[in-house]
């Protein structure tokens, strides 16, 4: 098991002392956040709160992910940084992938570009994209982004994107990996065609989990990619013993972002930088090296 430091929605000057004292108390790697806009209005359910709420997303701080882990990269040595996770579909997938790329080259290939759909419709409106066919979007933008990290040449034709034979400089020393998150059926049926899967939680805990890893399975089995390294992330929130570790690892999670406190809290988080820091030296020593 890999273990993420995951952090959110906390005053800015926090993530570059957060993300050292990550690498220096063994964790594997940081999560970074997205978000884009909050709309005045919307009607909108938030998938991941219980009451479909998402003010306590309202007035917290969201540095722009690919700079925060741009950020993030050049202050640590071996930490990696992964996206959980990138509005992929309202994003020009050409500018995503030179991003991306940059990142893994400047990092030394430490980034990992979670991706998935935004679940607010205001997001493609303010950013001119329609948000009919966003799946399928969201497909182009998968491809587009993987084909011109790959390095050379690279031309699409699809539906909604026509790029000409074009190529991006620099690229990553090694395949981008590219990370799936969501909750419905396209999105584990998505992630069976690329390198992992993001869970970002919610009522049902580990059984809700596995129910979602054995689709994953089955969907892997019908695309022909079991053969290929896959990466599987679940968020844990609270007090996270080692038994929580260990079912979460029973079920084939490979990777454990680990956040200390509720990150869906509406209040504002006014929590120390010690104490923070603190909290993730504690699980290092309780957690981390007795596994």
């Amino acid at each position: 098991m890999r273990f993420h430091y995951a952090e959110s929605m906390t005053p800015i000057t926090n993530y570059v002392p957060l993300a050292q004292a990550a690498e220096a108390n063994g964790y594997a790697g940081f999560t970074i956040p997205d978000s884009l806009i909050y709309p005045q209005a919307s009607d909108t359910d938030y998938s991941y709160t219980d009451d479909g709420g998402r003010e306590f997303l309202e007035n917290k701080p969201f540095v722009e992910s690919f700079i925060l882990a741009t950020a993030i990269g050049v202050a640590t040595k071996a930490l990696e940084m992964t996206t959980n996770v990138v509005k992929l579909p309202v994003r020009p997938p050409l500018y995503s992938a030179k991003l991306a790329s940059s990142i893994a080259a400047l990092t030394g290939d430490r980034f990992n570009l979670g991706v998935g759909l935004s679940v607010w419709p205001e997001d493609y409106v303010a950013m001119g994209v329609p948000y009919a066919k966003r799946g399928k979007r969201f497909d182009e933008c998968i491809a587009i982004v993987r084909g011109l990290c790959a390095g050379g040449y690279f031309e699409f034709h699809g539906e909604f994107y026509d790029l000409p034979p074009v190529k991006l400089n620099p690229v990553p020393g090694k395949p981008l990996p590219i990370l799936i998150g969501g909750f419905a059926d396209a999105a584990l049926k998505r992630a069976a065609h690329n390198d992992g899967f993001m869970y970002a939680g919610g009522d049902g805990g580990t059984e809700a989990l596995a129910a979602m890893i054995a689709k994953i399975d089955a969907y892997r089995d019908e695309a022909g990619t079991k053969d290929r390294p896959f990466r599987i992330f679940a968020t844990a929130m609270g007090h996270i013993t080692a038994d929580v570790v260990k079912q979460h690892q029973d079920l084939g999670v490979t990777d454990m972002p680990v956040a200390f406190r509720n990150l869906y809290a509406v209040e504002e988080d006014t929590q120390p930088l010690q104490d923070k820091i603190d909290a993730m030296k504690r699980f290092a020593d309780e957690v981390i090296a007795k596994l």
